[in-house]
């Protein structure tokens, strides 16, 4: 009696099978939960296509505060060779709590400092005091809200806020540079989450 059930069971699998290959590719793309946030393993943007470097989420004391994800063309284990990688890359954020978004500026601008001499950081000061404005206008950024970094070749950095860029692009590669120092510089705003984006346990 088992026998018919071991092909009906087979017949299913069979079926199910061909019926998944028609459907379109992004209904089959991987992804990866990061806290109850689904990323895609790969994305296109820009033009090319960029793959999952490591995800996590960043705490504050006990608190989830956003969850991150790295996108670049090729896998990169070190800030050295995030920053070195070619093509354009893209840092994604999705909010786990409501958050002061004026406050998520100002941190950001200590974190770039943090992780920069001061003469260098002194040369993005007109960039850095943009950026901060760009979060005050906003307000507040609320749970499941999302934010997007993109560096892109030949334009330069691009804030994407709740789906909507964000005033003229960040030209000088530095400033990209000093954005990724805050996650992944030497006294980044998270070690374990440094840890996730660079391809570690999440």
């Amino acid at each position: 009696m088992k026998h018919p059930q071991r092909f009906s069971g087979a017949l299913s699998g069979l079926l199910l099978a061909l019926g998944l290959g028609f459907l379109p590719a992004a209904a089959m793309a991987a992804t990866v939960d990061v806290s109850g946030v689904r990323l895609e393993d790969s994305i296109t943007a820009h033009g090319s296509t960029l793959q999952l470097n490591g995800a996590g989420v960043r705490y504050k004391a006990v608190f989830k505060v956003y969850t991150a994800g790295l996108y670049l063309s090729q896998k990169a284990t070190t800030t050295e060779a995030v920053l070195a990688a070619p093509g354009p890359k893209r840092l994604t954020m999705t909010m786990l709590r409501d958050i002061d978004s004026t406050e998520l500026g100002k941190l950001f601008s200590r974190g770039m400092e943090d992780n920069m001499e001061r003469s260098a950081f002194s040369k993005l000061i007109p960039g850095v005091l943009r950026m901060s404005q760009v979060f005050s206008d906003h307000k507040r950024l609320k749970e499941g809200e999302t934010f997007m970094v993109d560096w892109v070749p030949g334009t330069g950095t691009v804030i994407t806020i709740k789906g909507k860029v964000e005033g003229e692009p960040f030209k000088e590669p530095e400033f990209f540079n000093a954005l990724m120092r805050i996650w992944l510089g030497p006294k980044p705003a998270d070690w374990q989450l440094k840890d996730a984006l660079l391809g570690g346990k999440k």
